[in-house]
């Protein structure tokens, strides 16, 4: 089996989710957020976001990782500060020897429900479908577990 690791960063709240994937199988392994404290100052939020992602890499230790592509919204500082959270993120996986495979948001939606223009309900009903029993009940985590099913799925066609 393949484990795999998908990562939504964000500064507040960075998702993860681990998947096991083998031919024809998909078995959510652990997921939940990395949550930093907006009163702290950026340098140690961001240090935050290091030292949990390395601490969940060596507990679990995927053999690969996925994170969706930036996109750029109309508000400049919140995608500066989502950069530099994405930024902490690449630079903890390639600690381990990890690059991420990175993924359209609608290439990740398409992989989930077939439809590149889904909502989050539409998301989280496909995830209960394919991965049942997974107790997934925050968004951010089940983007980061969306986002390691879209690479489990490419990595069978490549």
């Amino acid at each position: 089996m393949n484990r795999i690791i998908g990562i939504d960063p964000g500064l507040q709240r960075t998702g993860w989710g681990i998947i096991e994937a083998a031919p024809g199988t998909l078995r959510f392994a652990a997921g939940d957020v990395i949550q930093t404290d907006p009163t702290q100052p950026l340098p140690l939020r961001l240090l935050h976001i290091r030292t949990s992602l390395l601490l969940i890499l060596q507990l679990y230790q995927p053999q690969a990782a996925a994170m969706e592509e930036t996109f750029v919204n109309r508000n400049f500082r919140s995608s500066l500060l989502l950069s530099q959270a994405r930024g902490v993120a690449l630079v903890s996986l390639a600690e381990v020897g990890l690059v991420a495979a990175e993924y359209t948001p609608n290439a990740v939606k398409k992989s989930i429900t077939g439809r590149g223009h889904s909502d989050k309900t539409g998301m989280l009903q496909m995830l209960r479908y394919i991965l049942p029993g997974a107790s997934i009940s925050q968004a951010d985590t089940a983007d980061a577990v969306s986002i390691a099913i879209c690479h489990a799925n490419h990595m069978r066609f490549t």
